[in-house]
């Protein structure tokens, strides 16, 4: 079994090569894989950890293609089970020159999104040390929700390690006071709650990150609260009243913030399956997210060992 395991939909994204075309006007896009928790699932794998993906693809190209380009990532899947009623999700993204870029997505009725909560009973958690759990699947079907919410469980009975990230997506939930009430109740199971200051702010009215902390410190199960500032860095808080700041790093263009969230996930994650300290790991993972925001992909800024280590040189920084 692996170190790490997480759970999400894969997606295919169709990406644009018009740079600054709106989705409408383009005309070349080329194909990638994408996802949150498979982010965080590659880049895990190119530190050097194994992981598990668990989720659910159709029997069709797109997931023919899916399967085959997350064994290419060394990503396990044992896990990933083929529904030949329903497609793979995908998306089409926009290319920009700056900031974010404009996405539709097609994963109404997707076939993770019939993903059986029965999968929870065939997983094998004895070797795994960490699960990484985000907002995104149990936003795309009911289904899912029951799946994911088993798995959590699970998680818990068996005293794996969790971190949470809500990653909003509002497009997919029924409303906002659904998103809002139903992440909430999740990052309570989890032990590490990874919120950025404005998901703090729709989910719970803030923006401050030691008011942000303090409101899922209250979570039964969580134990320390990472509030992602942006180029600032990371606020940090444990159950005990400590609190300490890990500073950012500066970067001079920002090609695509995509996938950055997932970067601090992962660094932060990765490292504390090194042994490294808590401030530490934060260094991590602000480091991993300053090198996605500088590539056009979604996690192929995910940096190797001797990448992260050049990096660290570079900034004069060490773990």
């Amino acid at each position: 079994m692996s170190e790490v395991i997480t759970i999400g939909e894969p997606l295919v994204i169709l990406a644009s090569k018009d740079m600054d075309k709106k989705l409408e006007d383009v005309k070349t896009f080329q194909r990638l894989l994408g996802g949150a928790e498979l982010n965080v699932s590659i880049g895990i794998s190119r530190l050097g950890h194994s992981v598990q993906y668990i989720s659910q693809v159709g029997d069709d190209p797109f997931g023919k293609y899916v399967k085959k380009e997350i064994n290419g990532h060394n990503v396990g899947t044992d896990y990933i089970l083929e529904d030949n009623e329903h497609w793979t999700g995908h998306q089409i993204k926009q290319l920009v020159s700056s900031g974010d870029p404009d996405t539709y997505n097609y994963r109404k009725n997707s076939a993770a999104s019939y993903l059986n909560a029965d999968v929870v009973d065939k997983i094998d958690l004895s070797d795994v040390k960490f699960a990484h759990m985000s907002g995104i699947f149990p936003a795309i079907s009911a289904t899912a929700e029951d799946t994911f919410r088993k798995l959590f469980k699970k998680l818990i009975d068996n005293n794996v390690k969790t971190t949470f990230d809500p990653n909003l997506r509002p497009q997919l939930w029924a409303s906002e006071d659904v998103m809002r009430e139903t992440i909430n109740d999740l990052a309570g199971m989890a032990n590490i709650v990874l919120p950025g200051i404005n998901e703090g702010k729709i989910l719970m009215g803030s923006s401050d990150p030691e008011e942000i902390a303090d409101f899922y410190l209250k979570g039964e199960q969580t134990e320390t609260v990472i509030v992602k500032v942006g180029p600032d860095g990371a606020f940090v808080k444990n159950k005990d009243g400590e609190t300490f700041t890990v500073r950012g790093f500066k970067v001079d263009h920002v090609v695509d913030t995509v996938g950055a969230g997932d970067g601090f996930a992962l660094g932060v994650i990765s490292a504390l399956l090194e042994g490294k300290p808590l401030k530490s790991a934060v260094l991590r993972g602000n480091a991993v997210g300053a090198l996605q925001v500088q590539t056009p992909g979604d996690n192929d800024g995910y940096p190797t060992p001797d990448e992260l280590k050049a990096f660290y040189e570079k900034e004069s920084v060490t773990e």
